[in-house]
């Protein structure tokens, strides 16, 4: 008895019952809706736009101005304050400084009318220093006020009495305090005596 050789079996082949045909399926995507198109401008609404923008370009030009404005008051403003307050205090040194010169002239004055002859170191010393009082004041722009035998002015000149006197009403015929100014600014009136009629001629 002969021994047979096994055989390999048979390769599979494909067939349409064990794989059938896949037959490929297209899908088509949702259509993506359709937006409006926007509306065309007329021309109104192009001048609509203009004017608009020209209000605002207006509006926003007349902010400028007036914030401009208003920095140059405050600029103003600062800049007075300031020389407001320099004068201020210029003035109050002023003013305390003006009793020592009354009183410098009134020791002159009272030294020349005591009769003594020659010179006097003491009077010669006193009218130096008053002398240098009176440059400060000049570099300081003060300057006495012009009262004697001037036309009586308020706004110059204090009234503390009248005196009879053959000089025209209302003239100054004695000066008590001397005033001053600073520039065109008062510092102090001038104490005045002021002339009236002798009595005889207001009896006529």
């Amino acid at each position: 008895m002969t021994d047979t050789p096994p055989t390999d079996p048979p390769p599979a082949t494909d067939s349409p019952a064990a794989d059938p045909e896949v037959i490929p399926v297209e899908v088509e995507a949702p259509a993506a809706e359709a937006k409006p198109a926007p509306a065309a401008l007329t021309p109104a609404d192009y001048e609509a736009k203009i004017a608009a923008l020209e209000q605002g370009k207006k509006e926003n030009y007349d902010r400028f101005l007036r914030a401009a404005a208003d920095m140059e008051n405050l600029r103003k403003r600062t800049k007075r304050e300031l020389e407001d307050a320099r004068y201020d205090a210029k003035v109050k040194t002023l003013k305390e400084m003006l009793p020592v010169v009354d009183n410098l002239e009134r020791a002159i004055e009272h030294a020349g009318g005591g009769g003594q002859g020659g010179s006097n170191p003491i009077v010669e010393g006193v009218q130096l220093v008053l002398r240098q009082f009176q440059t400060a004041f000049e570099r300081l722009d003060v300057v006495a006020v012009e009262a004697q035998d001037k036309p009586f002015d308020p706004n110059l000149h204090e009234a503390i009495s009248q005196q009879e006197s053959e000089a025209p009403p209302g003239t100054i015929v004695q000066v008590l305090q001397r005033g001053y100014k600073m520039g065109e600014r008062l510092l102090r009136p001038a104490l005045v005596v002021v002339a009236k009629p002798p009595a005889a001629k207001q009896a006529e």
